[in-house]
Protein backbone atom coordinates (compact mmCIF):
# COMPACT_ATOMS: atom_id res chain seq x y z
CA UNK A 1 0.00 0.00 0.00
CA UNK A 2 1.09 3.45 -0.23
CA UNK A 3 2.55 4.55 2.89
CA UNK A 4 1.77 8.32 2.86
CA UNK A 5 -0.08 9.52 5.50
CA UNK A 6 -3.80 9.32 4.34
CA UNK A 7 -3.67 13.22 4.65
CA UNK A 8 -1.36 13.56 1.89
CA UNK A 9 -2.36 11.13 -0.02
CA UNK A 10 -5.74 12.72 -0.33
CA UNK A 11 -3.97 16.34 -0.51
CA UNK A 12 -2.24 15.05 -3.65
CA UNK A 13 -5.63 14.02 -5.23
CA UNK A 14 -7.45 17.44 -4.33
CA UNK A 15 -4.66 19.48 -5.57
CA UNK A 16 -2.36 17.83 -8.49
CA UNK A 17 -3.32 17.90 -11.82
CA UNK A 18 -2.72 14.71 -13.34
CA UNK A 19 -3.51 15.14 -16.73
CA UNK A 20 -1.01 18.43 -16.78
CA UNK A 21 1.40 16.32 -14.28
CA UNK A 22 1.41 13.50 -16.73
CA UNK A 23 2.55 15.75 -20.06
CA UNK A 24 -1.23 15.67 -21.64
CA UNK A 25 -0.65 19.74 -22.79
CA UNK A 26 -1.98 20.94 -19.72
CA UNK A 27 -6.12 20.16 -19.54
CA UNK A 28 -7.33 21.07 -16.58
CA UNK A 29 -10.13 18.58 -15.12
CA UNK A 30 -12.83 20.56 -13.99
CA UNK A 31 -13.60 21.11 -10.21
CA UNK A 32 -16.27 18.77 -9.90
CA UNK A 33 -14.85 15.92 -11.56
CA UNK A 34 -11.95 16.14 -9.47
CA UNK A 35 -14.02 16.78 -6.38
CA UNK A 36 -16.13 13.31 -7.51
CA UNK A 37 -12.84 11.20 -8.25
CA UNK A 38 -11.21 12.64 -4.68
CA UNK A 39 -13.99 10.92 -2.95
CA UNK A 40 -13.84 7.90 -5.24
CA UNK A 41 -10.52 7.80 -4.07
CA UNK A 42 -11.10 8.35 -0.53
CA UNK A 43 -13.55 5.84 -0.35
CA UNK A 44 -11.48 3.22 -2.14
CA UNK A 45 -8.23 3.76 0.79
CA UNK A 46 -10.76 4.07 3.65
CA UNK A 47 -12.57 0.58 2.78
CA UNK A 48 -10.31 -1.88 1.19
CA UNK A 49 -13.10 -4.13 0.53
CA UNK A 50 -15.29 -1.96 -0.39
CA UNK A 51 -16.66 -3.39 -3.71
CA UNK A 52 -18.21 0.05 -6.20
CA UNK A 53 -21.82 -0.63 -7.80
CA UNK A 54 -22.79 2.56 -8.76
CA UNK A 55 -20.42 3.78 -11.29
CA UNK A 56 -21.68 3.60 -15.04
CA UNK A 57 -23.58 6.49 -14.58
CA UNK A 58 -20.39 9.12 -13.55
CA UNK A 59 -18.68 7.41 -17.09
CA UNK A 60 -21.57 8.77 -19.40
CA UNK A 61 -22.04 11.85 -17.50
CA UNK A 62 -21.66 15.03 -20.31
CA UNK A 63 -18.51 17.04 -17.92
CA UNK A 64 -16.97 13.48 -17.47
CA UNK A 65 -17.03 13.07 -21.52
CA UNK A 66 -16.14 16.72 -22.40
CA UNK A 67 -13.27 16.37 -20.08
CA UNK A 68 -12.24 13.21 -22.03
CA UNK A 69 -12.55 14.50 -25.40
CA UNK A 70 -10.60 17.55 -24.33
CA UNK A 71 -7.49 15.19 -23.10
CA UNK A 72 -8.19 13.13 -26.43
CA UNK A 73 -7.86 15.57 -28.57
CA UNK A 74 -4.43 17.14 -26.57
CA UNK A 75 -2.88 13.87 -26.84
CA UNK A 76 -3.75 13.81 -30.60
CA UNK A 77 -2.95 10.41 -32.59
CA UNK A 78 -3.61 8.33 -35.33
CA UNK A 79 -7.05 7.84 -36.82
CA UNK A 80 -8.83 4.35 -35.94
CA UNK A 81 -10.04 1.94 -38.50
CA UNK A 82 -13.00 4.63 -39.26
CA UNK A 83 -10.08 7.12 -40.44
CA UNK A 84 -11.73 9.91 -38.40
CA UNK A 85 -9.57 12.83 -37.27
CA UNK A 86 -10.51 15.01 -34.33
CA UNK A 87 -9.91 17.72 -37.22
CA UNK A 88 -13.13 16.62 -39.18
CA UNK A 89 -14.90 16.24 -36.28
CA UNK A 90 -14.36 19.67 -35.15
CA UNK A 91 -15.42 20.69 -38.80
CA UNK A 92 -18.52 18.59 -39.32
CA UNK A 93 -21.63 20.37 -38.97
CA UNK A 94 -22.34 19.02 -35.23
CA UNK A 95 -18.51 19.51 -34.06
CA UNK A 96 -17.07 17.89 -31.27
CA UNK A 97 -20.51 19.70 -29.09
CA UNK A 98 -22.61 16.90 -30.98
CA UNK A 99 -19.86 14.12 -30.94
CA UNK A 100 -20.24 14.52 -26.96
CA UNK A 101 -23.57 14.61 -26.90
CA UNK A 102 -24.23 11.62 -29.34
CA UNK A 103 -21.70 9.43 -27.01
CA UNK A 104 -23.44 10.16 -24.02
CA UNK A 105 -26.76 9.40 -25.42
CA UNK A 106 -25.18 6.09 -26.94
CA UNK A 107 -23.77 5.52 -23.57
CA UNK A 108 -26.51 6.44 -21.47
CA UNK A 109 -29.25 4.30 -23.76
CA UNK A 110 -26.33 1.47 -23.99
CA UNK A 111 -26.61 1.29 -27.65
CA UNK A 112 -23.28 1.92 -27.51
CA UNK A 113 -20.92 -1.05 -29.36
CA UNK A 114 -16.76 -0.49 -29.78
CA UNK A 115 -15.42 -0.43 -33.28
CA UNK A 116 -12.64 -2.59 -34.33
CA UNK A 117 -8.71 -1.52 -33.17
CA UNK A 118 -6.31 -0.90 -35.80
CA UNK A 119 -3.33 -2.84 -35.35
CA UNK A 120 0.26 -1.72 -36.45
CA UNK A 121 3.62 -2.76 -35.71
CA UNK A 122 6.15 -0.71 -34.52
CA UNK A 123 9.98 -1.13 -34.89
CA UNK A 124 11.38 -2.53 -31.09
CA UNK A 125 15.19 -1.82 -29.92
CA UNK A 126 16.32 -5.37 -30.76
CA UNK A 127 15.28 -5.31 -34.08
CA UNK A 128 11.10 -7.17 -33.31
CA UNK A 129 8.30 -5.48 -33.64
CA UNK A 130 5.48 -4.38 -31.03
CA UNK A 131 1.94 -4.77 -31.97
CA UNK A 132 -0.03 -1.53 -31.49
CA UNK A 133 -3.29 -1.09 -30.84
CA UNK A 134 -5.30 2.18 -32.17
CA UNK A 135 -8.60 2.64 -31.31
CA UNK A 136 -11.01 4.92 -32.83
CA UNK A 137 -11.61 8.72 -31.34
CA UNK A 138 -15.23 7.82 -30.44
CA UNK A 139 -13.69 4.39 -28.50
CA UNK A 140 -10.30 6.70 -27.23
CA UNK A 141 -13.00 8.99 -25.57
CA UNK A 142 -15.39 6.78 -23.67
CA UNK A 143 -11.93 4.49 -22.37
CA UNK A 144 -10.50 8.19 -21.38
CA UNK A 145 -14.23 8.63 -19.35
CA UNK A 146 -14.18 5.62 -17.89
CA UNK A 147 -10.24 5.98 -16.44
CA UNK A 148 -10.88 9.07 -15.43
CA UNK A 149 -13.83 7.30 -13.17
CA UNK A 150 -11.94 4.06 -12.36
CA UNK A 151 -8.20 5.13 -11.91
CA UNK A 152 -8.83 6.46 -8.35
CA UNK A 153 -10.24 3.47 -7.55
CA UNK A 154 -7.63 1.05 -7.98
CA UNK A 155 -4.57 3.95 -7.68
CA UNK A 156 -6.05 3.35 -3.81
CA UNK A 157 -4.73 -0.10 -3.89
CA UNK A 158 -1.53 0.03 -6.01
CA UNK A 159 1.67 -0.60 -3.86
CA UNK A 160 4.49 1.79 -3.54
CA UNK A 161 6.58 -0.89 -5.73
CA UNK A 162 4.72 -0.09 -8.52
CA UNK A 163 5.63 3.44 -10.62
CA UNK A 164 4.49 2.87 -14.38
CA UNK A 165 1.43 4.93 -15.55
CA UNK A 166 0.42 6.23 -12.98
CA UNK A 167 -0.26 9.73 -11.35
CA UNK A 168 2.30 11.54 -9.35
CA UNK A 169 4.92 8.81 -10.33
CA UNK A 170 7.72 8.09 -13.20
CA UNK A 171 10.69 6.17 -14.61
CA UNK A 172 12.89 8.22 -12.35
CA UNK A 173 11.16 7.53 -9.31
CA UNK A 174 11.75 3.71 -10.05
CA UNK A 175 15.17 4.52 -11.15
CA UNK A 176 16.11 6.05 -7.41
CA UNK A 177 15.21 2.85 -5.97
CA UNK A 178 17.20 0.86 -7.87
CA UNK A 179 20.00 3.10 -6.55
CA UNK A 180 18.57 3.05 -2.95
CA UNK A 181 18.12 -0.41 -3.08
CA UNK A 182 21.64 -1.23 -4.33
CA UNK A 183 23.09 0.88 -1.51
CA UNK A 184 21.64 -1.09 0.98
CA UNK A 185 23.28 -4.25 -0.21
CA UNK A 186 20.69 -5.71 -2.88
CA UNK A 187 22.64 -6.02 -5.40
CA UNK A 188 21.92 -10.13 -6.55
CA UNK A 189 18.97 -9.20 -9.27
CA UNK A 190 16.59 -11.12 -10.99
CA UNK A 191 15.74 -9.27 -14.50
CA UNK A 192 12.35 -10.56 -15.46
CA UNK A 193 11.13 -10.21 -18.89
CA UNK A 194 7.62 -11.20 -19.67
CA UNK A 195 6.45 -12.92 -23.17
CA UNK A 196 4.40 -10.62 -25.05
CA UNK A 197 2.37 -9.34 -21.95
CA UNK A 198 -0.46 -6.52 -23.12
CA UNK A 199 -1.31 -9.77 -25.70
CA UNK A 200 -1.08 -12.28 -23.47
CA UNK A 201 -3.44 -11.50 -20.28
CA UNK A 202 -5.92 -13.55 -19.68
CA UNK A 203 -9.36 -11.96 -19.58
CA UNK A 204 -11.58 -14.26 -17.37
CA UNK A 205 -8.49 -13.56 -14.89
CA UNK A 206 -8.59 -9.81 -15.34
CA UNK A 207 -12.27 -9.64 -15.46
CA UNK A 208 -12.02 -11.21 -11.40
CA UNK A 209 -9.51 -9.22 -10.49
CA UNK A 210 -11.75 -5.88 -11.57
CA UNK A 211 -14.50 -7.85 -9.44
CA UNK A 212 -12.93 -7.26 -6.19
CA UNK A 213 -13.72 -3.74 -6.47
CA UNK A 214 -16.32 -3.08 -9.05
CA UNK A 215 -19.71 -5.30 -9.50
CA UNK A 216 -21.27 -2.33 -11.47
CA UNK A 217 -21.88 -4.86 -14.63
CA UNK A 218 -22.69 -2.22 -16.93
CA UNK A 219 -19.07 -1.13 -16.33
CA UNK A 220 -17.73 -4.95 -16.63
CA UNK A 221 -19.25 -5.24 -19.35
CA UNK A 222 -18.27 -1.89 -21.21
CA UNK A 223 -14.57 -2.82 -20.06
CA UNK A 224 -15.09 -6.80 -21.32
CA UNK A 225 -16.72 -5.64 -24.73
CA UNK A 226 -13.26 -3.20 -25.02
CA UNK A 227 -10.94 -6.64 -24.64
CA UNK A 228 -13.18 -8.40 -26.94
CA UNK A 229 -13.60 -6.06 -29.55
CA UNK A 230 -12.39 -7.11 -33.48
CA UNK A 231 -8.31 -6.43 -34.57
CA UNK A 232 -8.32 -5.50 -37.97
CA UNK A 233 -4.33 -5.94 -39.55
CA UNK A 234 -2.79 -5.79 -43.23
CA UNK A 235 -2.36 -9.88 -44.25
CA UNK A 236 0.27 -8.82 -46.14
CA UNK A 237 -1.30 -8.81 -49.38
CA UNK A 238 -3.11 -5.79 -49.84
CA UNK A 239 -6.29 -7.23 -48.14
CA UNK A 240 -6.76 -6.93 -44.26
CA UNK A 241 -7.56 -9.88 -41.67
CA UNK A 242 -9.88 -9.53 -38.46
CA UNK A 243 -9.57 -11.55 -35.27
CA UNK A 244 -10.93 -11.72 -32.01
CA UNK A 245 -8.53 -12.11 -28.81
CA UNK A 246 -9.15 -14.72 -26.24
CA UNK A 247 -6.44 -12.97 -24.17
CA UNK A 248 -4.72 -9.32 -23.86
CA UNK A 249 -5.40 -5.71 -23.76
CA UNK A 250 -4.43 -3.89 -26.76
CA UNK A 251 -1.00 -1.97 -26.59
CA UNK A 252 -2.24 1.85 -27.25
CA UNK A 253 -5.41 1.41 -26.02
CA UNK A 254 -6.27 4.54 -23.32
CA UNK A 255 -7.51 1.99 -20.64
CA UNK A 256 -5.32 -0.83 -21.27
CA UNK A 257 -1.97 0.60 -19.14
CA UNK A 258 -4.59 0.73 -15.83
CA UNK A 259 -5.74 -2.59 -16.96
CA UNK A 260 -2.18 -4.13 -16.84
CA UNK A 261 -0.95 -2.42 -13.85
CA UNK A 262 -4.05 -3.69 -12.48
CA UNK A 263 -3.43 -7.33 -13.34
CA UNK A 264 0.59 -7.17 -11.81
CA UNK A 265 -0.19 -5.85 -8.93
CA UNK A 266 -1.68 -9.13 -7.85
CA UNK A 267 1.69 -10.46 -8.23
CA UNK A 268 2.78 -6.94 -5.98
CA UNK A 269 0.34 -8.12 -3.54
CA UNK A 270 1.26 -11.32 -2.33
CA UNK A 271 5.03 -10.44 -3.31
CA UNK A 272 4.76 -7.85 -0.39
CA UNK A 273 2.79 -10.07 1.97
CA UNK A 274 3.29 -11.79 4.99
CA UNK A 275 4.63 -15.16 3.68
CA UNK A 276 6.40 -13.35 1.22
CA UNK A 277 10.07 -12.97 -0.14
CA UNK A 278 9.69 -9.38 1.02
CA UNK A 279 9.86 -11.02 4.60
CA UNK A 280 11.48 -14.48 4.35
CA UNK A 281 14.12 -13.17 1.47
CA UNK A 282 14.73 -9.81 2.76
CA UNK A 283 13.96 -8.66 -1.01
CA UNK A 284 12.46 -5.66 -3.08
CA UNK A 285 10.36 -5.51 -6.46
CA UNK A 286 10.67 -2.45 -8.36
CA UNK A 287 7.84 -2.89 -11.51
CA UNK A 288 7.79 -0.18 -14.14
CA UNK A 289 4.82 -1.77 -16.08
CA UNK A 290 5.36 -4.82 -17.29
CA UNK A 291 9.14 -4.25 -16.66
CA UNK A 292 10.19 -5.36 -12.94
CA UNK A 293 13.32 -6.43 -11.21
CA UNK A 294 13.30 -8.43 -7.53
CA UNK A 295 16.32 -6.91 -6.34
CA UNK A 296 17.83 -9.52 -2.64
CA UNK A 297 21.25 -9.66 -1.15
CA UNK A 298 21.21 -13.48 -2.54
CA UNK A 299 19.16 -14.93 -5.00
CA UNK A 300 18.43 -18.40 -4.19
CA UNK A 301 16.46 -21.15 -5.49
CA UNK A 302 13.54 -20.64 -3.52
CA UNK A 303 13.02 -16.95 -4.65
CA UNK A 304 13.40 -17.81 -8.11
CA UNK A 305 10.67 -20.66 -8.29
CA UNK A 306 8.35 -18.93 -6.28
CA UNK A 307 8.67 -15.76 -8.78
CA UNK A 308 8.66 -18.41 -11.54
CA UNK A 309 5.49 -20.07 -9.88
CA UNK A 310 3.32 -17.30 -8.97
CA UNK A 311 4.04 -15.47 -13.15
CA UNK A 312 3.35 -18.38 -14.47
CA UNK A 313 1.08 -21.00 -13.17
CA UNK A 314 -0.54 -18.51 -10.69
CA UNK A 315 -0.89 -15.11 -13.52
CA UNK A 316 -0.95 -17.68 -16.41
CA UNK A 317 1.75 -15.41 -17.92
CA UNK A 318 4.84 -16.35 -19.66
CA UNK A 319 8.24 -15.54 -19.24
CA UNK A 320 11.25 -15.11 -21.54
CA UNK A 321 13.45 -17.90 -20.52
CA UNK A 322 16.73 -16.21 -22.82
CA UNK A 323 15.72 -12.53 -21.60
CA UNK A 324 15.13 -13.46 -18.10
CA UNK A 325 18.16 -13.71 -15.63
CA UNK A 326 19.99 -13.45 -12.52
CA UNK A 327 22.43 -10.06 -12.18
CA UNK A 328 24.88 -10.58 -9.26
CA UNK A 329 26.29 -6.93 -9.40
CA UNK A 330 29.05 -7.71 -7.11
CA UNK A 331 31.05 -10.11 -9.75
CA UNK A 332 33.35 -8.08 -11.94
CA UNK A 333 32.11 -7.72 -15.62
CA UNK A 334 27.99 -7.95 -14.44
CA UNK A 335 25.51 -5.01 -15.30
CA UNK A 336 21.87 -4.13 -15.49
CA UNK A 337 19.94 -2.86 -17.75
CA UNK A 338 16.52 -1.21 -16.25
CA UNK A 339 13.93 1.50 -18.02
CA UNK A 340 16.86 2.53 -20.91
CA UNK A 341 19.45 3.18 -18.03
CA UNK A 342 22.71 0.81 -17.28
CA UNK A 343 23.83 -0.18 -13.72
CA UNK A 344 26.90 -1.70 -12.89
CA UNK A 345 29.77 -1.23 -10.44
CA UNK A 346 33.17 0.21 -12.08
CA UNK A 347 36.85 0.56 -10.43
CA UNK A 348 37.53 4.27 -8.35
CA UNK A 349 38.85 6.61 -11.24
CA UNK A 350 41.66 7.86 -8.67
CA UNK A 351 42.71 4.34 -8.37
CA UNK A 352 40.91 3.35 -4.86
CA UNK A 353 40.54 -0.24 -3.82
CA UNK A 354 36.92 0.76 -3.28
CA UNK A 355 34.37 0.50 -6.71
CA UNK A 356 31.82 2.86 -7.14
CA UNK A 357 27.84 2.73 -8.90
CA UNK A 358 27.70 3.91 -12.41
CA UNK A 359 24.47 4.39 -14.18
CA UNK A 360 23.79 5.71 -17.34
CA UNK A 361 22.25 5.31 -20.88
CA UNK A 362 22.50 1.74 -22.13
CA UNK A 363 24.30 0.89 -25.23
CA UNK A 364 20.67 -0.13 -26.55
CA UNK A 365 19.11 3.42 -25.79
CA UNK A 366 22.49 5.32 -27.43
CA UNK A 367 21.65 3.07 -30.56
CA UNK A 368 18.33 3.99 -30.31
CA UNK A 369 19.20 7.97 -30.07
CA UNK A 370 21.20 7.62 -32.94
CA UNK A 371 18.87 5.53 -35.16
CA UNK A 372 16.29 8.36 -34.04
CA UNK A 373 18.55 11.24 -35.45
CA UNK A 374 19.31 9.60 -38.14
CA UNK A 375 15.77 9.94 -39.05
CA UNK A 376 15.30 13.11 -37.79
CA UNK A 377 18.61 14.69 -39.76
CA UNK A 378 17.76 12.68 -43.83
CA UNK A 379 17.06 13.13 -47.28
CA UNK A 380 13.75 14.79 -46.57
CA UNK A 381 15.35 17.48 -44.39
CA UNK A 382 17.62 18.69 -47.56
CA UNK A 383 15.08 21.67 -48.16
CA UNK A 384 14.82 22.44 -44.62
CA UNK A 385 17.15 25.82 -43.66
CA UNK A 386 19.61 24.48 -41.26
CA UNK A 387 18.93 26.77 -38.42
CA UNK A 388 15.10 25.37 -38.74
CA UNK A 389 16.74 22.20 -38.54
CA UNK A 390 18.85 22.50 -35.60
CA UNK A 391 16.04 23.47 -33.96
CA UNK A 392 13.86 20.27 -34.80
CA UNK A 393 17.49 18.52 -33.76
CA UNK A 394 17.76 20.61 -29.97
CA UNK A 395 13.87 19.64 -29.54
CA UNK A 396 14.52 15.85 -29.44
CA UNK A 397 18.07 15.81 -27.74
CA UNK A 398 16.41 17.86 -24.47
CA UNK A 399 13.86 15.22 -24.22
CA UNK A 400 16.28 12.82 -24.12
CA UNK A 401 19.16 14.38 -22.46
CA UNK A 402 16.45 15.36 -19.64
CA UNK A 403 15.48 11.70 -19.00
CA UNK A 404 18.74 10.11 -19.29
CA UNK A 405 20.05 13.23 -16.55
CA UNK A 406 20.45 10.59 -13.44
CA UNK A 407 24.00 9.19 -12.51
CA UNK A 408 26.99 9.46 -15.13
CA UNK A 409 25.63 10.48 -19.05
CA UNK A 410 29.03 12.40 -19.47
CA UNK A 411 30.44 9.66 -22.06
CA UNK A 412 26.94 8.78 -23.60
CA UNK A 413 25.88 12.26 -23.55
CA UNK A 414 29.42 13.36 -25.57
CA UNK A 415 28.72 9.96 -28.33
CA UNK A 416 25.91 11.78 -29.10
CA UNK A 417 27.01 15.29 -29.33
CA UNK A 418 29.83 14.23 -31.93
CA UNK A 419 27.11 12.08 -33.86
CA UNK A 420 24.98 14.92 -34.31
CA UNK A 421 27.64 16.96 -35.54
CA UNK A 422 28.49 13.97 -37.87
CA UNK A 423 25.42 13.26 -39.05
CA UNK A 424 24.86 17.41 -39.87
CA UNK A 425 28.10 17.34 -41.56
CA UNK A 426 27.36 14.70 -43.66
CA UNK A 427 23.84 16.12 -44.35
CA UNK A 428 25.58 19.62 -45.70
CA UNK A 429 27.72 18.01 -47.76
CA UNK A 430 25.25 15.52 -49.55
CA UNK A 431 22.53 18.22 -50.15
CA UNK A 432 25.16 20.55 -51.94
CA UNK A 433 26.46 20.47 -55.41
CA UNK A 434 29.46 21.97 -54.04
CA UNK A 435 31.24 20.96 -51.10
CA UNK A 436 30.47 22.36 -48.00
CA UNK A 437 32.61 24.76 -45.76
CA UNK A 438 31.65 26.68 -42.81
CA UNK A 439 32.98 30.35 -42.50
CA UNK A 440 36.25 31.12 -42.81
CA UNK A 441 37.58 30.28 -39.09
CA UNK A 442 35.24 28.29 -37.85
CA UNK A 443 35.19 24.43 -37.35
CA UNK A 444 31.51 22.61 -38.55
CA UNK A 445 30.77 22.11 -35.09
CA UNK A 446 31.92 26.05 -33.44
CA UNK A 447 29.50 26.57 -37.09
CA UNK A 448 26.32 24.71 -35.74
CA UNK A 449 27.12 26.17 -32.13
CA UNK A 450 26.76 29.67 -33.17
CA UNK A 451 23.60 28.22 -35.19
CA UNK A 452 21.90 27.30 -31.84
CA UNK A 453 22.92 23.12 -31.36
CA UNK A 454 23.15 23.08 -27.78
CA UNK A 455 25.57 20.68 -26.53
CA UNK A 456 24.75 17.95 -24.17
CA UNK A 457 27.32 18.37 -21.52
CA UNK A 458 26.28 21.93 -20.70
CA UNK A 459 22.68 20.48 -19.73
CA UNK A 460 24.88 18.22 -16.79
CA UNK A 461 27.49 17.94 -15.41
CA UNK A 462 29.60 16.68 -17.69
Amino acid sequence: MDRRPITEQLEFWETKDYWHHAGNKGVKIPAKLSSLRQKLYQKAKQEPKFRFYALYDRIYRKDVIACAYAISRANAGAPGVDGVTFKEIESSPEGSDGFIDSLVEALKTKTYKPDAVCRVYIPKPDGGQRPLGIPTIRDRVAQMAALLILEPIFEADFLDCSYGFRPGRSAHDALKEIHKNLREGRRAVYDADLSGYFDSIPHDKLMKCLQMRITDRSVLKLIKMWLKAPIVESDGHGGTKVTRNQTGTPQGGVISPLLANLYLHWFDKVFNSTGGPLHWANARIIRYADDFVIMARYQGNQLREFTESKIESWLGLKLNRTKTKIVNLQAHGESLDFLGFTFRYDKDLRGRSHRYLNSGPSKKAINAEQEKLRSIINKEASYIPLPKLIEKVNQHLIGWSSYFRLGYPRVAFRKINWYVGERLTCHLRRRSQRPYRPPEGLSYYRHYRRLGLIDLCDRTRC
